[in-house]
């Protein structure tokens, strides 16, 4: 039950995640799918549409349609139809607090339905966190460089806590550190994937895909006092590894 591709970070325009990419592409079973970005997070940031178009569009041969909730006047049925029909729904990086306006719009349950209906979803930092009951957020940054990171609330439909940029050297911004500190308050696991790395999520099972060499995912946890992040990748490239997911409806 459900497609789900959680990417840690990467710049689309320089073709960071290609082999992650593609294989989304694969899970949604067709050779030129139908792709359906939603940019809210970068606040419909025209750049950013206009690179994913370029990628998804012209590199990677798909059907490209975009969704702006920002700056467009959309109505519940013309969202509902742009998810519905899609065959993959990617979201964007930048600001998780995009999700306070999904909630108003009521994407947040029509997502709930493309999942049901095995429409792959996937996204890229804050567009990786949104799947997830909690996330490891800088959303209080974009105002504040100074301000801490914060646990946020996603949709859910995966259970778990995700920090996207484990070991980035651009975006880290003391995520590990952090995601230390914020497991030890909140007691649970939680999975945290560098840049380049991703975790595709199909019905009950994980694979952990990358395109960079020393990219890796990880599973956080506090155990008798003791703080664990077991890595759960070794190669570059769809690498299988065995797993059991915890869904949320």
């Amino acid at each position: 039950m459900g497609k789900i591709v959680a990417i840690g970070g990467g710049e689309i325009n320089k073709r960071e995640t290609l082999a992650i990419d593609q294989e989304i592409i694969r899970l949604s079973g067709k050779k030129h799918p139908s792709v359906l970005f939603i940019p809210t997070a970068s606040s419909d940031a025209k750049e950013y549409v206009d690179d994913f178009i370029d990628y998804y569009c012209k590199h990677l041969s798909c059907k490209v349609d975009v969704m702006k909730l920002i700056k467009q006047n959309i109505s519940t049925e013309e969202i509902r139809d742009k998810i519905l029909s899609s065959d993959i729904v990617y979201v964007d990086g930048g600001n998780t607090l995009m999700m306070k306006l999904w909630r108003k719009l009521g994407v947040d349950k029509i997502l709930e339905e493309a999942y049901e209906k095995n429409i792959v979803l996937c996204g890229i930092s804050a567009g990786a966190i949104c799947w997830f009951k909690f996330g490891n957020s800088d959303s209080r940054q974009f105002k504040n460089p100074a301000a801490p990171l914060i646990r946020v609330s996603g949709l859910g439909l995966l259970d778990g806590l995700l920090c996207p940029h484990y070991h980035s050297k651009k975006y880290a911004k003391g995520r590990a550190d952090s995601l230390k500190k914020m497991m030890k308050r909140t007691p649970g696991k939680a999975l945290a994937i560098d840049d380049f790395c991703a975790i595709a999520f199909v019905d009950d099972s994980y694979n952990v895909l990358t395109s960079s060499p020393g990219a890796h995912a990880y599973k956080v946890y506090w155990k008798r006092g003791k703080f664990y992040h077991d890595k759960i990748d070794i190669l570059t490239g769809v690498t299988h590894v065995s797993g059991k997911v915890s869904h949320q409806s």
